[in-house]
């Protein structure tokens, strides 16, 4: 009976491995979200919620952590609820800034959101802003 013990315990070990491991490997996540109008040195300038609507360029910069190699995020620009842009973004580390940028024309005021996107298409985070 004792010899039926080892290949057991070797298999809780086995599976108590994985368990941890999976546990260990970071998960994919947008550390951090701006809306700015600018971006200088990979850093975003001023958290903007609300801007003018003569503002011209907005950036969505945000910085994701616990990619596991190289994979592929979007942000999805919208304005009241319509999408208004697609932008694919490569991120190729754990620790990973990167932005996209749109045109705002004046006429285009309303409520507006960018929506970071994983690659399994899960929404992972929005920040929201207003056009005036």
């Amino acid at each position: 009976m004792l010899r039926n013990v080892a290949p057991l315990s070797a298999s809780l070990l086995v599976g108590l491995a994985a368990v941890v491991g999976a546990q260990q490997q970071a998960e994919l996540a947008v550390a951090e979200i701006v809306i700015t109008s600018t971006v200088m040195d990979r850093q975003p300038g001023e958290s903007l919620d609300k801007v003018d609507s003569n503002v011209g360029r907005l950036y969505c910069w945000m910085r994701v952590t616990g990619a596991d190699g190289e994979i592929t995020i979007e942000h999805v620009w919208y304005k009241d609820d319509v999408e208004m842009a697609r932008v694919p973004l490569n991120v190729a580390g754990t620790n990973w800034r990167t932005w996209s940028s749109k045109n705002i024309e004046e006429t285009w005021t309303g409520s507006w959101r960018v929506d970071v996107v994983g690659p399994d298409g899960t929404v992972l985070e929005s920040a929201s802003f207003t056009v005036d």
